[in-house]
């Protein structure tokens, strides 16, 4: 399994960056490799998703499951994607440290680039937040 760990400090308080980070619908605005995601139900925090990622427009599988202003923990269930990605928001006074962590590998005969697409999600990873960080900081 690949471990990616990224964080930013967002100059806002957790109700704030909670606000942005749990619509989750809005992913792709930030996370570049998630296309499109596609709702396949919800029961109370637990959604089950269907995310079109960037790498060859593959399908996955997702189960998330949002504990409100701490924590969005999304299980990659099927698809080229096997593991999980961790959204953490940690008050620190009036700010919010943001912190992502992956802890993954590419499944069947793409297991071979997860180190090479490691890198990438990485980048990705740390765009994203900066992503975040802009546009909960923004006048």
């Amino acid at each position: 399994m690949a471990t990616i760990d990224a964080a930013v400090v967002i100059n806002a308080p957790v109700d704030k960056v909670w606000d942005v980070v749990s619509d989750i619908d809005n992913e792709p605005k930030f996370w570049k490799g998630t296309k499109s995601i596609r709702n396949i139900s919800k029961d109370g925090n637990t959604i089950i998703r269907e995310v079109t990622i960037a790498f060859k427009d593959s399908k996955c599988m997702q189960t998330i499951t949002l504990q409100p202003k701490e924590r969005i923990f999304a299980e990659f269930t099927e698809g080229i994607i096997n593991g999980t990605k961790t959204i953490q928001l940690i008050p620190e006074g009036e700010k919010t440290r943001l912190e992502a962590i992956w802890d993954m590998k590419l499944s069947g005969v793409m297991g071979m680039f997860t180190g090479m697409v490691k890198k990438h999600i990485k980048s990705g990873t740390e765009q994203a937040l900066e992503a975040i960080k802009q546009e909960i900081e923004k006048p």
